[in-house]
């Protein structure tokens, strides 16, 4: 058996070797030659998982150690019998904490309080029904926006431009997909106050980079377009830029690497079922006031020192991301 890993995966390093032939490569380096005789692919975003790297190969199983799946050709895989396995749910508590960094920054600087403000939720999956719950905790508005749940289910959904038209503050947690790409272009954007906020750390294409340039409402964000060769004039532009790190705390870091483990014991017959990094204590969900949170998320999540790091170093953008240190989820 053999497994091509990205090196970048953190905690997996020895896991699989008792039982497989590993080789760990760079996120963009998998080569079709790396793919040819392996059984299984543990990635992350920068793998481009399609006919390129898959055609001819033995591959049986690709376990990305992400929550997202738009790096994976789907369509390739499932015709060709391989399996696809997402993290998904991984990071959703990494991801509110950078959101409540966000909000907790934004009521420093300009005096926001939840009970004056409308928060809107594009994307109620784990990671946006994680804000929700902590946001209408906090004494927020919320609305949401999430059609194939509303499809699904019904309920109190609204749709995008009502999203964009009510909310002072817009979140954006969604996949990328054809649905989603671009879906915050200018139309979107000139629904919605000028004075309002659009945080983003959900996927970089979700909106279109040259409707942000000239979009009035203060930008957060983790994600870009191009990435790690972003849009220098966007880094300028927005409040927080952060190198795609919202959801990298240790905890969200060990559950992706524990699914990826996971699915090749399930598939493979491995004696590494409930295995989860030793090094990381799992985190447990509790409450915490607006104003703890406030006087706390500082210290686990300085969106201000970060983002002064990527302005003065973009270059690094990559290197910032695979060296960050992960941080401890706290609530």
């Amino acid at each position: 058996m053999k497994v091509v890993i990205d090196k970048a995966i953190p905690y997996v390093d020895g896991v699989l070797e008792p039982y497989a032939e590993t080789l760990y490569r760079d996120g963009g380096a998998f080569s079709r030659e790396d793919a040819a005789d392996a059984d299984m692919l543990v990635v992350r975003t920068r793998t481009r998982c399609d006919a390129a790297l898959l055609e001819g190969s033995a591959v049986k199983l690709i376990a990305t150690a992400t929550i997202g799946f738009d790096h994976i050709d789907m369509e390739y895989c499932a015709a060709r019998g391989i399996e696809v396995v997402t993290a998904e749910g991984c990071n959703a508590a990494g991801v509110l904490q950078w959101v409540a960094g966000v909000l907790a920054m934004s009521a420093a600087a300009g005096g926001m309080r939840p009970e004056n403000t409308t928060l809107g939720i594009v994307g109620v999956g784990h990671v946006g029904s994680l804000v929700e719950r902590y946001a209408r905790d906090w004494g927020f508005r919320v609305l949401r926006c999430d059609p194939p749940r509303a499809a699904r289910e019904g309920g109190d959904f609204v749709s995008l431009d009502e999203i964009m038209a009510e909310s002072d503050i817009v979140t954006l947690h969604t996949p990328l997909d054809a649905s989603t790409r671009h879906m915050i272009d200018s139309r979107a954007i000139g629904l919605m106050r000028p004075d309002g906020m659009i945080v983003n750390a959900s996927r970089g294409e979700v909106a279109d980079t040259r409707a942000l340039l000239d979009a009035p409402q203060r930008l957060f964000l983790d994600v870009w377009e191009r990435e790690p060769d972003i849009d220098r004039r966007l880094l300028e532009k927005a409040v927080v830029a952060t190198p795609h790190i919202a959801g990298y705390s240790a905890q969200g870091k060990a559950n992706a690497t524990a699914a990826a483990v996971a699915a090749a014991a399930r598939r493979f017959g491995l004696p590494l079922a409930g295995w989860y990094p030793p090094q990381v204590h799992p985190a447990a969900r509790r409450a915490i006031s607006w104003e703890e949170m406030c006087a706390t998320v500082r210290d686990y999540c300085d969106l201000a020192a970060q983002s002064a790091t990527l302005k003065s170093r973009p270059e690094a953008f990559e290197s910032l991301r695979n060296g960050y240190d992960y941080r401890e989820e706290y609530f």
